[in-house]
């Protein structure tokens, strides 16, 4: 027998509010019942999955051992570009000459979260490296 995954839950201070920052981030609906001031909300992503928001009365204290990584459709540029325009901030930059790397961002309350190359990055990265 075997477990799946059934959601992401993420502690947070304000539950709506935050899921509405990860709504626009991911281009997914919000439960269609969540309401602002509710305890607990949702972003039902297309693959299935469900962020899941809790709010707690502790803050956020220290580095998230656990964190999304995005692939945007659009490249990596644009899609830092498009997520601090949201109310993201940026934690470190990890990008590289050459294409490679990542950029290390946080949400509106501090949960660090990662933009990764797009799938045709990644794909001309490996075209170029196979010319002569």
């Amino acid at each position: 027998m075997v477990s799946t995954v059934q959601n992401v839950a993420i502690d947070c201070a304000n539950a709506y509010e935050l899921a509405r920052f990860w709504s626009a981030a991911t281009g997914s609906p919000l439960h269609p019942e969540d309401r602002p001031g509710d305890e607990e909300t949702q972003v039902l992503l297309r693959q299935g999955l469900v962020l899941h928001f809790n709010q707690v009365p502790e803050p956020k204290a220290g580095k998230n051992r656990l964190h999304l990584c995005l692939c945007p459709q659009a490249t990596r540029e644009e899609e830092v570009a498009r997520l601090l325009g949201l109310g993201a901030t940026l934690v470190a930059d990890r990008r590289e000459p050459g294409g490679m790397g990542w950029a290390v961002l946080a949400d509106p309350e501090g949960n660090e979260f990662c933009v990764l190359r797009s799938e045709a990055e990644r794909k001309a990265v490996h075209r170029e490296s196979d010319i002569p």
